[in-house]
């Protein structure tokens, strides 16, 4: 009998929605070391990812045809050796439209008006109505890496009564995106921005590439916002254009290193909002990550290409 392992428990409706599914599958869940040997490599399906399981599931006995992650970034997957062995890799691409398009206005309405200093403020019991308090309505946000979140973020946007600048690889239309331009005029639509936020993927073209050319073009006194990945992000850089003033400020939830050190600047930096990775969590996690692995499963049983969120290994992602 074919297997479907997941590497965590899962629920008795899970399970009953996978098997509805794939009737002709056995289900195993639990955790990587708590399984038995050779579960990892005689799965034919294997949903999730631990790098504990890596050599298992790559071992030359391995049956593994189709690996569901639970995460958007697969830029820490062994992607060479799944394209090698014709493994399919799946993402939880699409989970995270709404918590991180709610987070990216999170910190764009606490800065907006002035909540991230009022709250300092309360914790040293302090009545202090200085700083200057702005309007989203009329701003320009650019959104790079306008993908499913930043078609959420840009429409959350539009409906704020901002403009939307994009950016993305093939320079397609969107219809929330007042403007798009390609990877290529990164640079001249960073320069409009009053908001500046960065939803890449990590790949080799995306790693550092806001450095200090990238902090120079964007317009002086906006916000940046990272809630793509940490590494894309120069953070030198990124700290020398906070304290020159370039930057007016940030809102980071991703970081280079992570956990971000304790006696890093950007903790003590008052016009900077730091949240640990947290951005793309939700309650609804795991039921839509469900909704993609089952559409996909439905199409795997029958043979049928995967609908959805299959990485493309040239482009690592």
């Amino acid at each position: 009998m074919p297997k479907i392992v997941a590497l965590h428990e899962l629920s008795q409706e899970q399970i009953h929605r996978i098997e509805d599914a794939a009737p002709e599958y056995e289900v195993i869940s639990g955790k990587y070391k708590e399984l038995p040997s050779g579960t990892v490599s005689g799965a034919d399906i294997l949903m999730g990812w631990s790098g504990a399981a890596a050599e298992e599931a790559l071992a030359e006995n391995s049956q593994v045809r189709w690996i569901q992650v639970w995460s958007a970034g697969v830029d820490r997957m062994p992607l060479q050796e799944l394209d090698a062995r014709n493994i399919q890799l799946t993402n939880a691409s699409g989970v995270h439209s709404i918590p991180i398009s709610e987070h990216i206005f999170a910190f764009m309405l606490a800065y907006a008006r002035n909540l991230h200093q009022a709250v300092r403020h309360q914790s040293r019991n302090e009545w202090d109505k200085s700083g200057i308090f702005h309007e989203l309505s009329g701003k320009t946000a650019v959104i790079i890496g306008v993908g499913q979140i930043g078609s959420a973020a840009a429409r959350i946007a539009q409906a704020f009564g901002m403009k939307t600048v994009g950016v993305r690889r093939s320079g397609k239309d969107d219809p929330h995106i007042d403007v798009m331009y390609t990877t290529e005029e990164l640079d001249q639509a960073l320069g409009q921005g009053d908001f500046v936020i960065n939803i890449l993927p990590l790949t080799e073209e995306t790693k550092g590439l806001f450095n200090a050319d990238r902090f120079a073009a964007i317009k002086e006194g906006a916000f940046f916002i990272n809630v793509g990945r940490g590494p894309s992000v120069d953070t030198t850089a990124l700290v020398d254009a906070l304290k020159s003033g370039h930057l007016a400020g940030a809102g980071l939830d991703v970081f280079e290193e992570e956990p971000l050190p304790a006696d890093h600047p950007l903790w003590n930096m008052e016009q900077v909002m730091l949240t640990p990775h947290t951005a793309g969590d939700t309650e609804h996690y795991n039921e839509r990550v469900m909704d993609i692995f089952v559409e996909n499963l439905k199409a795997f049983v029958e043979g049928s290409p995967l609908p959805r969120n299959v990485i493309d290994y040239e482009r690592s992602y």
